[in-house]
């Protein structure tokens, strides 16, 4: 029992990671034959959107058509965003997704078209491919020698006493199952092995061309030369052939981070910073023609990747019209746009329009549809968000948490979960029960009740416009 107690406390320090709004999603819950499966991944319901993101998801991967935009449309809480996350878990580390919410582009420091330009193209990723010398084996014996201070290597009178040494010198022993070599080392050589922990027993991989030293882990023959190893000491076998051998390497950047290396001082630095700041449209050209030629020798391959624009209805008349040329370049990513607005007003005109966007983009768009969630998938998704909340509820209260997210919604009903639980840890209980639930329900209205008390006691807060009921009614419809 203390041996499961020291377990639990030690996964609870280890555990680091924040609990999201959409933290519990996987992917997007399909079978092999692309069907949607009822619940799966962290998604529920929604079948025939989740089967069109999946077609969407194969269109992705063959990275073949560029340019090509969705529209996801639905009410408030039917899981639009869910399903974006969904596409972007779905694809892997490989394939580049970028997101960004339409407001965004209005509050930052560059123009509206630069920062979708950089949002495009850091959605557009290079897999760059060179083949680099490396050295790999099993070190045998690692051997330095004591360095020399200066005075005694040059013999000059005029040096100071307390001069800097010479540089360190050594040899390293490496060895594979055929042939054995040892290695003169340099000073910068000497300095890699020593903070990578190198010792002798230890499998390394050694680039030429950069120096750059690769532990690969511990020999299985010395397995048994120390009593104790840590927990992710990882054994691997001494390699065999040739020590010193050809591989090819593979680097995935996108075409932004190129952008920002070749047009800053600083470079590569610059990225860390954040200061991308304006990007000449001559350098881009110039790293287009590069990649270009870098594709033709075959050094070099476009993976074009998933631009995520929320809110999309917050984009204005000019921001469309740029979006609408962008998507015919060739090296266009997929366009995945979210919306919740009905027919509504284009952004900087007075003409209204389906989601808040012009007719001529929306002809372009492959358009998937939300539902609204039934009670029986509302009751699946608060079991889901219960288990990555870690929080145990009772069979009633569950019931009662349902049928608050049917006659609410369910983010608010979401939302109750980790209350009731701190409504439960007060009264020292293990268990959520309906108690809690109808505590915490008591504390914290849901807009329908906050509306109902504005409306009742309107009168008494400040710059209140509506006269009455009545009014009160025609300004919400509003």
């Amino acid at each position: 029992m203390a041996e499961l107690k020291r377990l639990s406390e030690s996964r609870d320090l280890t555990r680091i990671e924040r609990i999201g709004a959409h933290s519990h999603i996987r992917g997007l819950g399909l079978d092999s034959s692309m069907e949607a499966r009822d619940a799966s991944e962290g998604m529920v319901g929604q079948l025939p959107a989740r089967r069109g993101a999946g077609l969407i998801l194969q269109l992705i991967r063959q990275g073949k058509i560029a340019g090509r935009a969705v529209l996801i449309a639905g009410q408030p809480g039917t899981g639009k965003t869910a399903l974006a996350m969904g596409i972007a878990k779905s694809l892997g580390a490989e394939t580049p997704f970028a997101s960004v919410a339409a407001s965004e582009l209005f509050s930052l420091d560059l123009s509206k078209t630069e920062a979708l330009t950089q949002a495009f193209r850091l959605a557009i990723g290079v897999r760059i491919k060179e083949e680099a010398e490396i050295i790999e084996g099993e070190v045998v014996e690692i051997s330095v020698d004591r360095p020399l201070s200066a005075s005694s290597a040059g013999g000059s009178s005029g040096a100071p006493s307390g001069a800097t040494t010479v540089g360190k010198s050594g040899r390293l022993t490496l060895k594979t199952t055929d042939m054995e070599t040892v290695y003169e080392l340099g000073g910068k050589m000497i300095e890699a092995l020593g903070k990578e922990k190198v010792q002798s027993g230890d499998v390394i991989a050694l680039d030429k061309a950069s120096g750059k030293v690769t532990k690969l882990g511990r020999s299985i023959g010395r397995s048994r030369d120390y009593d104790a190893v840590g927990p992710h000491t990882k054994f691997v076998k001494c390699p065999d052939g040739e020590l010193q051998k050809r591989k090819e390497v593979v680097h995935c950047v996108t075409l932004h981070e190129i952008d920002v290396i070749n047009s800053r001082t600083q470079g590569f630095l610059a990225l860390f910073t954040g200061d991308t700041g304006e990007i000449r449209a001559e350098v881009r050209e110039q790293i287009d023609t590069k990649v270009a030629e870098w594709r033709e020798e075959g050094k070099a391959e476009i993976v074009p990747g998933v631009l995520f624009i929320d809110e999309v209805h917050m984009l204005d008349i000019e921001c469309f019209s740029f979006l609408n040329r962008a998507l015919e370049n060739d090296m266009a990513p997929i366009l995945v746009i979210a919306t919740n607005r009905g027919i509504t007003s284009i952004r900087g005109t007075n003409y209204r329009s389906p989601h808040g966007i012009p007719p001529d983009f929306l002809d372009r768009l492959l358009i998937i549809t939300t539902q609204p969630y039934t009670e029986d998938e509302i009751r699946k998704i608060l079991d889901i968000r219960c288990n990555e909340e870690d929080v145990e509820l009772s069979a009633d209260a569950k019931v009662l948490l349902t049928k608050i997210g049917v006659e609410t919604s369910l983010r608010y009903a979401i939302h109750l979960i980790n209350s009731a639980a701190l409504a439960c840890q007060k009264r020292k209980g293990k268990v959520v029960v309906m108690e809690d639930i109808s505590r915490v329900y008591q504390l914290f209205l849901d807009v329908k009740r906050s509306t109902q008390y504005l409306m009742e006691y309107q009168s008494q807060y400040m710059f209140s416009e509506v006269s009455g009921e009545a009014d009160g009614g025609d300004a919400m419809q509003s």
